[in-house]
């Protein structure tokens, strides 16, 4: 069995970026894993540390040294390597000196494809200690920093300054320097609790000295649970319940090295203000968790957590308190001022708000989503006024106090403040309701003048940003145009409002400055949200194959183009998906595949689509004729009564007798009256067959019986 050590490796720095840490340790712990990897080095088990001032990994069981290995070495074709006396060339005496040996002890490998020289001798492995230094280099300069700092007078450049490196390979320092700083056994501890250098005599002793020497819980998710279970209990002692969101809770754990919860206390006379106000400003500025009692009021109370034991901790409260008083203090006096003047009184204002320098103001985009809005409000099922009035005003509590100190409440407090000018409760609602959802997976507009105003809002920026030029691409999307189509897909999808994402475009497309408004962007904008609505369809389980064919889906009386009713679409791929799971789905995906590539290939023009039936010649092609005629009509009205579950379990009917036509008949009769007559058949077939989706796409190999 290989002999191994555990190695640790600790880069010790000034406060780290709280929000970057665990980005920060993961990034670290997977380049050093790739670098051993790729030394043929592979550990038993890994640990991770992450604390305000260090970086570290613990690595397990890892191989002392390399395995020896055979290396083969090709030289240069036999043709090449001798001359025709058969002495050796340059080509051959260059290979053997660099792998320093004769000509005459060179083997030969031999493949199909030729014959070399080669060369095959076993490798020692390197030791380990020695392979180290250069993978911690090479993972450190990997490390997702978007701006590295320079410190002293060295040439170092990290994320912080590095005041120390501890590397052990089981009880032995490994020589490095990082930053100019040689590595050593000695880590350091909490600055206040335990100020002095910790010694470690071994890799392992790394996590127990500093809990219990160092007052440091290193481990990033002890760390975690920690600091929620002591604010849960603080919570509960202070008869309420801790507001934890998790993106504050990591926050809170990588400023904090020896957590301690407390709990404060402010002026009741605060809780007038909107909680989501007081609420962003402890979250926020302080990094506190709020408390809201059995009801879900907020109380007069937070929590938070010192970095350290202290000895008066009274002291610790007190402070925090003297903090967070004048905090509330603004945002009461921002309450107080905001009100004071309604929001219609804020629209004139918004044209001193840019929105987009060739898009114009606020103002110009608020009269866009006006007008968009009004045209929506009949199919959302919403008054035309109410909606047109609720576009002027979203925008306006951008203006105010509130959301200048507080950007995270605009919509909220728009609310808030509409509810105090009289509005009513849902258009106050939609002016914070619009701007969901604001992530995937958030929630959706509730009430249908905000689902209206929220599409209106989505389809004049996409519009817009489209007219412009400023289509995402790759990584870079400064608008969040992918985020604002996928929210418009799922409000039209999950709140099944039906309209054709070509006529709102075009409606949108209508209201833009006329230098911007060139037709051919509102098919790319079409396309941009069926992308987007693609993968939503993905996520729920609907295959990309699935998707094409739905959309692909031709009317049986006319030639209109694809699919682009979101809603429409989204009930067809659920029949498709159920569909393509029979064996008639097999059969008839192939017999449209057919007939398309037919009706491709034929030279005729065909003027009249109906076939005669005195013209067929046999059975077959009477039996698919008479099949089709009795389906056309109820095809028709289950497919305007968007029934496609049903439309398609009739086309399962047409199965036998299309098998049995194509068994049968020769298409391309050399009577051209009868070939003609045939092909108006397979036209009408392919109507039919394409008029949910395009069978033809649902690959037979993907169908099962």
């Amino acid at each position: 069995m290989a002999d191994t050590r555990d190695l640790l490796v600790e880069i010790g720095t000034e406060e780290l970026p709280p929000t970057a840490l665990p980005r920060l340790i993961e990034a670290f712990h997977r380049e050093v894993l790739a670098g051993l990897e790729r030394q043929e080095l592979t550990p038993e088990q890994e640990q991770v540390f992450a604390a305000p001032r260090r970086l570290a990994v613990l690595l397990r069981s890892l191989p002392v040294r390399q395995a020896d290995r055979i290396v083969n070495r090709r030289g240069p074709a036999l043709q090449a390597a001798f001359d025709a006396q058969g002495e050796p060339t340059k080509a051959a005496l260059g290979f053997a000196r660099s792998c320093g040996v004769a000509v005459d002890e060179l083997g030969e490998e031999r493949t199909d494809k030729g014959a070399w020289l080669s060369y095959q001798a076993e490798q020692a492995g390197q030791d380990t200690v020695e392979l180290v230094p250069e993978i911690i280099q090479n993972a450190l300069s990997r490390l997702p920093i978007p701006r590295r700092m320079r410190w002293g007078s060295g040439n170092g450049a990290f994320v912080r300054p590095v005041h120390w490196i501890c590397a052990l390979f089981g009880n032995a320092v490994v020589p490095m320097q990082l930053f100019g700083i040689d590595s050593d056994r000695l880590s350091h501890g909490h600055r206040f609790h335990a100020p002095e250098p910790l010694r470690l005599e071994q890799a392992t002793d790394y996590e127990s000295v500093l809990e219990q020497q160092g007052f440091v819980l290193a481990d990033f998710q002890r760390r975690r649970q920690r600091v929620r279970d002591q604010v849960e209990a603080e919570a509960r002692n202070a008869g309420g319940r801790a507001v934890i969101e998790d993106a504050l809770l990591d926050e809170v754990t990588a400023l904090v090295e020896w957590p301690v919860a407390i709990t404060g206390r402010f002026d009741a006379r605060f809780l007038k203000v909107p909680s989501e106000a007081l609420v962003s400003s402890m979250q926020g500025h302080q990094k506190y968790f709020p408390l809201r009692d059995a009801d879900g009021r907020l109380m007069p109370a937070f929590i938070t957590v010192a970095n350290l034991e202290s000895r008066d901790p009274q002291q610790v409260v007190q402070g925090n308190e003297r903090v967070i008083r004048p905090r509330l203090a603004d945002a009461e006096f921002f309450w107080d001022q905001d009100r004071r003047k309604p929001l219609s009184e804020r629209i004139p204002a918004l044209r001193e708000i840019i929105f987009q320098k060739r898009l114009g103001s606020l103002y110009d985009k608020a009269v866009r989503v006006a007008a968009l809005a009004r045209l929506l409000a009949p199919g959302f099922g919403t008054d035309a006024d109410r909606v047109e009035q609720a576009a002027m005003l979203a925008k306006c509590d951008l203006l105010t106090e509130m959301v200048g100190e507080f950007p995270e409440l605009q919509g909220t407090m728009g609310r808030y403040y509409a509810l105090h000018d009289g509005l009513d409760a849902e258009l106050a609602g939609s002016l914070e309701q619009h701007y969901l959802p604001r992530y995937a997976g958030d929630n959706l507009p509730a009430t249908p003048l905000a689902q209206a105003l929220a599409v209106a809002e989505r389809a004049d920026t996409l519009i817009g940003i489209f007219a412009i030029g400023q289509i995402p691409t790759g990584d870079k999307d400064p608008f969040a145009l992918r985020r604002s189509a996928l929210g418009l897909m799922r409000i039209l999808v999950e709140c099944r409002h039906s309209l054709s994402l070509q006529e709102l475009f075009s409606h949108a497309h209508a209201h833009l400055p006329q230098d911007l408004q060139d037709p051919a962007i509102i098919e790319d904008v079409v396309g941009f949200c069926m992308e987007r609505l693609r993968g939503f369809m993905l996520d729920r389980g609907i295959s990309s194959d699935v998707f094409d064919a739905a959309r692909a889906a031709r009317s049986m009386n006319d030639d209109q183009g694809t699919v682009d009713d979101p809603v429409d679409l989204a009930v067809r791929l659920e029949a498709c998906a159920e569909f393509r799971q029979t064996a008639a789905a097999v059969s008839l995906a192939a017999a449209n595949k057919r007939v398309q590539n037919i009706l491709r290939k034929a030279d005729e023009q065909l003027p009249t689509p109906e076939p005669d039936p005195t013209h067929f010649e046999a059975e077959p092609e009477t039996r698919l004729y008479q099949e089709l005629q009795l389906l056309k009509g109820e095809i028709q009205t289950l497919n305007e009564a968007r029934r496609y579950h049903e439309s398609l379990s009739a086309m399962a009917r047409l199965r036998e007798p299309v098998d049995a036509f194509f068994d049968a008949v020769m298409v391309m009769a050399d009577d051209p009256v009868v070939r003609r007559n045939r092909l108006h058949l397979l036209g009408q077939l392919a109507a039919i067959l394409s008029s949910v989706a395009d069978i033809a796409q649902l690959t037979p190999e993907q169908a099962t019986a």
